[in-house]
């Protein structure tokens, strides 16, 4: 007799489709490796002990095993729906809302239903930033690509004629969140711009 009981059966089949996160290729590239594209699942590994690291600066208390637990679920959906660029026009963005939404219901409907509804509820969270826990994890989400950005020399900052306003609109959260952090991207920008890797505008 199997020791596979249906709810395990559900977990392992929900821990064999995260695999597919690994084949999702985002803009940012990672130097170390001869500057080959990232993929979402390290993208989310990296932002989660990226949180754990800097839950410091913090200026609102936060439940950082939450915070990773979202940071962690929250681009899975990409699986189905794929990867955006933060800066995409908003014509590529068009319906992607709807996209992740589905995306979101197929892949933790995987689960037993009180998983399920706790994954979805963390994911939606994220989503609308509503909470201490969405608004940290949303900025650890935006401060990593400044860091990568920079460590290539502008990276796709420089390559899709990205603009200083853009940057400090995507990680405006740090502002109140967590002001040494958003010290740090004010910094970052300024550089950026004097180097020629940001738009000036």
């Amino acid at each position: 007799m199997s020791v596979i009981t249906p709810r395990l059966g559900q977990q392992l089949g929900f821990i064999r489709e995260l695999d597919k996160l690994k084949a999702v290729y985002r803009r940012t590239m990672v130097k170390p490796d001869n500057n080959r594209q990232e993929n979402s699942a390290e993208h989310s590994w990296h932002i989660a002990v990226q949180a754990m690291t800097l839950k410091e600066y913090a200026e609102e208390p936060v439940d950082i095993c939450r915070v990773i637990k979202m940071l962690l679920l929250h681009d899975i959906v990409e699986i189905d729906a794929g990867d955006t660029f933060a800066f995409a026009e908003n014509t590529e963005l068009a319906g992607q809302g709807e996209k992740e939404m589905q995306a979101a219901e197929r892949l933790f409907g995987l689960l037993p239903q009180e998983q399920a509804d706790e994954f979805r509820a963390l994911w939606l969270e994220f989503e609308q930033i509503d909470s201490p826990d969405a608004r940290f994890a949303k900025a650890m989400d935006c401060l990593l690509p400044v860091i990568q950005n920079m460590d290539s020399e502008g990276g796709t900052w420089a390559k899709y004629q990205v603009t200083r306003s853009q940057v400090l609109r995507r990680n405006q959260y740090l502002e109140n969140l967590a002001p040494k952090l958003w010290g740090y991207v004010l910094e970052q920008v300024d550089i950026s711009v004097r180097n020629g890797w940001l738009q000036d505008i």
